[in-house]
């Protein structure tokens, strides 16, 4: 009995461990990790924290599970339906208005503002899983513009 706990034990562990792995890390400026998404979308802070997740129909919601907006096509709406945002195939985010926001490099995941300053990397996640985090501050990171 004692070595089947052990092994359910050790395949939990191993389960937990293969999920943390999938999730791509979000980085600042300074390439230090300040979160993680996963595939699933589920968004995390460095320390674990949720902050909220991105639903497979595209809703956005924040940690306490209420929704916060909405991404279709590569367009994001706010929760009254009014597009906020896009993102060009070459990676310029803009707002709803055609401003420029800033660009994701779909090279290597860099993210800068309008005037091409480092904003963090994102390589390996979705670009508009990454504007909604950078861009529009849906999980209430600071880092909207």
């Amino acid at each position: 009995m004692k070595t089947i706990k052990r092994y359910a034990l050790l395949l939990a562990a191993l389960l937990s461990l293969s999920t943390n792995a999938q999730a791509q890390v979000l980085r600042n400026a300074d390439f230090e990790a300040i979160g993680r998404i996963s595939p699933n979308g589920m968004v995390r802070d460095a320390a674990a924290h949720s902050l909220g997740s991105f639903d497979p129909d595209g809703t956005i919601k924040d940690k306490s599970g209420a929704v916060r907006g909405r991404i279709q096509r590569l367009e994001i709406f706010d929760t009254d339906g009014t597009r906020i945002g896009y993102i060009n195939t070459d990676g310029t985010v803009r707002t709803g208005e055609s401003n420029l926001l800033g660009n994701i490099s779909i090279s290597d995941g860099k993210v800068t503002d309008a005037q091409h300053n480092v904003l963090g990397f994102a390589r390996g996640i979705r670009v508009d899983w990454i504007a909604c985090y950078f861009f529009f501050d849906f999980f209430n990171t600071g880092a909207a513009r």
